[in-house]
């Protein structure tokens, strides 16, 4: 196999990978609070053949010396996009979106034996018996959504309204006219970099991030307390994915073109060495 045939063939594998985050675009435009991804290339490594002894032959030379040859490209990143998504109206009182980029609510998913913090940005709440007298705030997988405490919210079942202030503090008005209020824990998202899709439109922080040098609190900051001021939410509302399909459809078609063009590649290497192997 000769080097454009390598080029290509690693450059094919790394071309798959983003048309597979493509795909995955495309295939939440309709999820609530869905962040799309966005997949960056770099060069792989180069090789450099100085071929030319005697430099002072390359005096008038525009290029830089020597003969680079590399190995085809890869992808270097594939980093969440944290624009924020248009707002739909649905006039539930448990709906409700967030008006101000890079802002999650923390629920609690349930691995094993184990529970972990996550987070996301789909605010369609609903709620879940857990007594004859209180139910549990959940989201439309049956995460617990927590308080700014960590704790889940429980609400009383006796509720006639459901109000959301700004600064996500739910408010619960009892039949007898009574009102619990309890403040969503909100998290601030610093480096969406460092996030790492878990699946049911939840985001976590990855295993390894020490290895990464970073800890939670650079990548993440929890507004509670001084900081409740900065959180910005919306009841009634629905915050649709911030996926723009057509240019969705533009990328993956150049993706696909690349795709065909590395694929012609590895063809016409094939056939210049089917050439030359039929010399006599």
């Amino acid at each position: 196999m000769n080097r454009t045939m390598l080029i290509a063939t690693n450059t094919l594998t790394q071309l798959q990978k983003q048309m597979d985050t493509i795909s995955n675009n495309m295939a939440n435009v309709d999820t609530t609070g869905y962040k799309k991804n966005n997949a960056t290339f770099t060069d792989l490594l180069v090789q450099q053949v100085n071929n030319q002894k005697d430099l002072a032959q390359e005096v008038n030379r525009q290029t830089p010396n020597g003969i680079r040859q590399g190995n085809g490209a890869m992808v270097a990143q594939t980093q969440t996009v944290m624009t924020q998504g248009t707002l739909k109206t649905t006039n539930r009182p448990l709906d409700t979106a967030f008006t101000s980029e890079g802002q999650l609510y923390r629920v609690l998913v349930q691995n094993g034996q184990n529970s972990e913090v996550q987070y996301t940005r789909d605010g369609a709440f609903y709620l879940s018996p857990v007594s004859d007298t209180e139910n549990m705030l959940v989201t439309k997988q049956g995460y617990a959504v927590l308080d700014e405490n960590n704790n889940p919210i429980m609400l009383d079942k006796n509720v006639s309204q459901y109000t959301l202030s700004e600064t996500g503090t739910l408010s619960a008005t009892l039949n007898n006219g009574q009102t619990q209020n309890v403040n969503l824990g909100v998290t601030a998202v610093n480096y969406p970099q460092f996030l790492e899709k878990k699946g049911d439109n939840l985001y976590g922080l990855p295993a390894n991030l020490d290895e990464l040098n970073m800890t939670r609190d650079q990548v993440l900051t929890d507004l509670d307390g001084a900081l409740r001021g900065e959180v910005s939410v919306q009841q009634n509302v629905l915050e649709q994915s911030n996926v723009d399909m057509s240019k969705e459809m533009v990328n993956l078609m150049s993706t696909q073109r690349s795709y065909q063009f590395q694929s012609r590649a590895i063809t016409i290497a094939d056939q210049m060495m089917g050439l030359v192997n039929e010399i006599r």
